[in-house]
């Protein structure tokens, strides 16, 4: 199992990358995490001859923008996206005229589900909690191939987020603030957030994504948080567009 990462910015796109997308590469699926600009290089990866599942933690922009570029896509096996309560009708509105194609009209099947409600439906193991956010967002646990992966993004410290954690063989946070930074009318992680909840949650490994595109410009940015970040928790790393992450 593969992780590829897309996009690992938040909020837009700079020279150091596109908005938050990644890739879990499975024997049976393809399961993309979150829709950022960066799902346009998917075809790079996948042939679409998996099913494939794009999981939506919440419906800010730099989270789904990206969904304009479907249409350029061929999953012969059929789409399916999974998003928070009133999915349906968020995505209805977004992904359709005058915007972009409609989903429709899109060139293979697509279903929608609501999580956690229809989460049931889906082939593998999701567990979702929510997050705390200015706006609903929700946390991951996916069990895939004898593994355990967490997808923690948008979020201040919080239970939800450590239960999410707990023991994950691969923890992906975000990392939108910077050494130190913390606001609690905004809430983000910064990198020594990110490395004490892996740390007290007792994951194996850490990688940090959704860096803020203006707090982070550059990788020397980036390299700076990962030192912080290793202070608590040595296993951790940064994403970049185009890592591959083994699982």
């Amino acid at each position: 199992m593969k992780l590829v990462f897309l996009g690992t910015n938040g909020w837009y796109d700079n020279a150091d990358g596109n908005t938050v997308c990644a890739l879990i590469q499975t024997k049976r699926w393809d399961i993309v995490l979150d829709a950022g600009n960066g799902i346009y290089k998917l075809d790079q990866y996948i042939d679409g001859t998996k099913p494939v599942f794009i999981l939506l933690s919440h419906f800010h922009i730099d989270h789904i923008a990206g969904l304009h570029t479907l249409v350029k896509f061929n999953f012969k096996k059929g789409l399916t996206i999974c998003g928070g309560r009133g999915a349906r009708r968020v995505l209805g509105k977004f992904v359709n005229r005058p915007f972009t194609v409609p989903l429709a009209k899109l060139p293979y099947p697509v279903k929608i589900l609501e999580l956690p409600s229809e989460a049931d439906q889906l082939p593998f193991k999701l567990r979702t909690l929510p997050l705390e956010h200015a706006d609903p967002v929700l946390g991951m646990r996916l069990g895939l191939e004898g593994k355990t992966l967490t997808y923690i993004t948008d979020t201040g410290p919080c239970p939800n987020a450590a239960a999410l954690a707990k023991g994950a063989d691969l923890l992906i946070t975000e990392c939108a603030n910077l050494p130190g930074e913390f606001n609690p009318h905004w809430p983000h992680f910064n990198p020594e957030t990110a490395g004490r909840l892996a740390a007290e949650a007792g994951a194996k490994r850490l990688v940090m994504t959704h860096f803020s595109a203006s707090r982070y410009p550059f990788p020397r940015n980036r390299a700076l948080a990962l030192r912080h970040a290793r202070k608590v928790f040595p296993a951790a790393a940064t994403a970049r567009d185009g890592l591959v992450v083994a699982v």
